[in-house]
């Protein structure tokens, strides 16, 4: 099966920036959807902006993008890459959220997440999942 992956970065609109409760509903919603659509990845939230890594076959992960750019939760979305992978980064999760850690932050190094770029996105993402456990 052909691997793709997108990375993107938004800034949060409303509660969806601040909520916890917010963020659970889009994470169970995620997840549910994802489990679906043969789908992974991986949310941060920090300093009102989304940072999302999504994997699967390019026909969901562009439906799912088609989605979120319709989603009022967010605005200015930025699509960081947009490319087939050769394997997957995230795959034991179809969506869980990574939170900054000190490593994380050392890697902000002051930015916002919408200020990154793909490759320091991309590392962001990889040390944030580093403290999480696998689903089993």
């Amino acid at each position: 099966m052909p691997l793709h992956r997108a990375l993107y970065v938004s800034d949060a609109v409303g509660e969806a920036a601040t909520s916890l409760l917010d963020l659970a509903e889009i994470l169970g919603a995620s997840e549910r959807n994802n489990r679906r659509d043969g789908l992974t990845g991986v949310l941060m939230r920090d300093n009102g902006c989304f940072l999302q890594a999504i994997e699967g076959r390019r026909a969901e992960v562009d439906q799912l993008m088609d989605r979120l750019r319709a989603d009022p939760r967010h605005e200015n979305l930025r699509l960081l890459s947009d490319q087939s992978a050769s394997a997957r980064l995230f795959p034991q999760w179809p969506m869980t959220l990574v939170a900054t850690t000190p490593a994380t932050v050392r890697l902000l190094n002051g930015n916002r997440l919408n200020q990154l770029s793909h490759d320091r996105a991309e590392r962001l993402l990889a040390k944030a999942v580093e403290t999480l456990k696998p689903v089993v």
